[in-house]
């Protein structure tokens, strides 16, 4: 019997959804029975790539969906169906251009250096109205609305719904809260293996969307839904370990320098340059989509802060700036946003790291200043992509980067992202008739 089968079997599942996501984060999923369950796990299902957001054509054969039972997870909301990932092959080869392939490949790669990389991650939502056109909660009103305890009562039946079930499933969550605008929140669980964060990375929004849903609202990992208010971010946590995951190779033995005075060993020190290295290339990934850019290149929000990076520094323990070392043996990516495709998010700060690590990149100075109000004292720091456009040609010219995501990824990657910028600009908006007209 089949692992999938017997799990069926134990736990009265009737159907699978065989999952895998596309180069724009889009889930894609087939429903299949659990009697059928068996030849799927042994196969795959069956998908035209060129329906989906993939750089294939339609005289493409069939791309094939191979479930990882490994990670099968049963809908806490829906017990009769299990959701689980997959790895997308043609022909029997992978399809190079899959984000949970591009991702196994570096985990691969860390592995035969020696590295385990684990991550956490800070996935922040709104709550929206169904149409999606302003937050759900209309007393959620507060100039400052974080933290706010009465708001996030109102929403309690939403928010300890999907806390119950990540305490159901064995995730760890351990807090959660309303966020920085109005109708945000953030909903933390545990660190672990790379690719086993991105699982549940994907699995959470599908579950936070399926929930709100539920309730009669609408959830929104969008960059930046509504105007003044502060964006959702999805900040990464990043350690690397031994193979037993028992040392952490970030940790700082001696404390000297402007790395180990913050708790990162050398190699630590290394990582973190690859990462400072790559960053204008890196937002094409961390920050993918037009909207990503009203996020990060934004002016103060009504909040006070927009807690979004805009330039390509380091710090310790200071949420001002683009990467913090909160404490030894970890630091902070604060640059992706809610958009972000949870396997090419953990994908590329693998690259970026090993890359690093390869060169022996150097960070950089650490700077210990607030960037909100003294960033203009800072001259000799890159600036982030103001646009899409701009992060697409970063990335383009960063070869070292494009190798460490794989060639031919990188390339379906840019002419899928090139042709949303240029649909994007072919859209008139608003803004130009009310600004040109009379000219």
């Amino acid at each position: 019997m089949s692992v999938l089968a017997d799990f069926a079997a134990k736990t009265g599942v009737k159907y699978f959804m065989i999952s895998y996501t596309d180069l724009f984060g889009g889930q894609r999923a087939k429903l299949v029975p659990a009697q059928a369950i068996a030849d799927m796990e042994e196969d795959g299902a069956g998908f035209a790539g060129f329906a989906t957001w993939l750089d294939l054509t339609p005289a493409h054969p069939d791309m094939l969906a191979v479930p990882d039972a490994s990670a099968v997870i049963q809908l806490p909301w829906k017990p009769d169906v299990a959701w689980v990932p997959a790895d997308c092959i043609m022909e029997g080869v992978p399809v190079e251009q899959a984000p949970r392939n591009v991702l196994k490949k570096l985990v691969a790669e860390a592995a035969e250096a020696g590295l385990r990389v684990k991550t956490g991650i800070e996935a922040e939502f709104f709550l929206l109205t169904p149409e999606g056109d302003q937050i759900s909660d209309p007393f959620d009103t507060a100039a400052k609305p974080c933290y706010d305890q009465q708001a996030v009562m109102r929403r309690y039946d939403v928010i300890a719904e999907i806390c119950d079930y990540m305490l159901e499933m064995g995730w760890g969550p351990y807090q959660n809260d309303h966020e920085d605008a109005n109708g945000q929140f953030e909903m933390n669980w545990d660190f672990d293996d790379a690719l086993v964060t991105a699982d549940r990375h994907s699995f959470f929004k599908f579950m936070v969307k399926s929930v709100a849903e539920k309730h009669g609202l609408r959830a929104t990992f969008m960059p930046k839904p509504i105007e003044g208010l502060t964006g959702n971010g999805c900040h990464a946590h990043i350690s690397v370990w031994d193979l037993e995951g028992k040392t952490n190779a970030f940790a700082s033995k001696d404390g000297k320098g402007q790395v180990g005075e913050v708790g990162l060993s050398e190699q630590g020190g290394y990582f973190l340059g690859g990462i400072m290295k790559h960053a204008e290339s890196l937002a094409a990934i961390t920050n993918p989509t037009v909207n990503s850019y009203k996020r990060i290149s934004a002016p103060r929000t009504i909040s006070g802060a927009t807690w979004a990076p805009n330039s390509v520094t380091w710090t310790g323990n200071n949420r001002t700036h683009m990467v913090r070392v909160p404490g030894p043996g970890r630091f902070e990516l604060r640059l992706p946003d809610g958009a972000v495709n949870p396997y090419l998010l953990q994908a590329v700060i693998i690259a970026a790291g090993l890359s690093g690590i390869n060169s022996k990149a150097d960070p950089g100075q650490r700077y210990d200043i607030d960037m909100y109000a003294e960033g203009h004292l800072v001259k000799d720091a890159p600036r982030l992509p103001l646009n899409l456009l701009d992060a697409i040609r970063a990335y383009e010219e960063d070869e070292g980067l494009q190798a460490m995501m794989g060639t031919s990824f990188s390339a379906s990657y840019s002419k899928m992202k090139m042709q949303e910028w240029n649909s994007f600009v072919s859209h008139f908006s608003r803004w130009e008739r009310e600004n040109t007209l009379d000219i």
